[in-house]
């Protein structure tokens, strides 16, 4: 059970600090959006190690040697967006916007896509069931959840003090192209 939990919590770190992010721009508490953002990470970080567990068989190698370039790519293009529109001054209104539908699913797509190799570990370990997949999973989804609301929650507490001494946008574009170069790093010591 403490090594599920642990799992737990080291896939929802990048969901926790996506989602300070997210609150540092925002500034403000809207519910629906932090429990919608919330929901999201939860979900896709239940949902990558399901996929991964699943296509194991198949394509585990190919997943494996793919995955961690995916979600660098992903954080990056977000990052570097960020990072220019924080550039490019009042005026963008392309900036990221954590209120979009389509940037809360990138933003929770590409925080999870590592998690695909715990599926593959999950597979390769002895979970042969779904049934011996569901407390590994929820947990997955619920510390997510639990962390992504408490990172919103202290980015919307901290976002005015932030926002006065550093660009938001360029700050959060920072942080995700941080998380992706984690990734990559990670995923390098591994194979070593």
């Amino acid at each position: 059970m403490l090594d599920h939990l642990l799992i737990a919590v080291a896939l929802a770190m990048d969901c926790f600090a996506v989602s300070v992010v997210c609150g540092v721009i925002i500034r403000q508490r809207e519910t629906g959006l932090i429990l919608r953002l919330a929901f999201f990470f939860g979900f896709f970080q239940a949902l990558m190690p399901l996929i991964g567990w699943l296509l194991t068989n198949r394509f585990s190698q190919a997943l494996e040697a793919w995955d961690h370039w995916i979600a660098f790519g992903m954080l990056a293009f977000i990052g570097g967006k960020m990072v220019w529109d924080s550039f490019q001054g009042e005026e963008s209104s392309t900036s990221l916007n954590p209120r979009r539908l389509k940037t809360q699913l990138a933003l929770a797509v590409a925080t999870s896509i590592d998690a695909l190799a715990v599926g593959i570990s999950y597979a390769c370990t002895g979970y042969n069931t779904l049934g011996q997949l569901t407390l590994p999973l929820c947990l997955i989804g619920l510390v997510s959840f639990g962390l992504s609301i408490a990172g919103f929650l202290l980015g919307e507490r901290f976002g005015e003090v932030v926002n006065k001494k550093v660009r938001p946008e360029l700050l959060g574009g920072l942080i995700l192209i941080g998380i992706g170069i984690k990734i990559l790093i990670e995923h390098q010591a591994l194979t070593f």
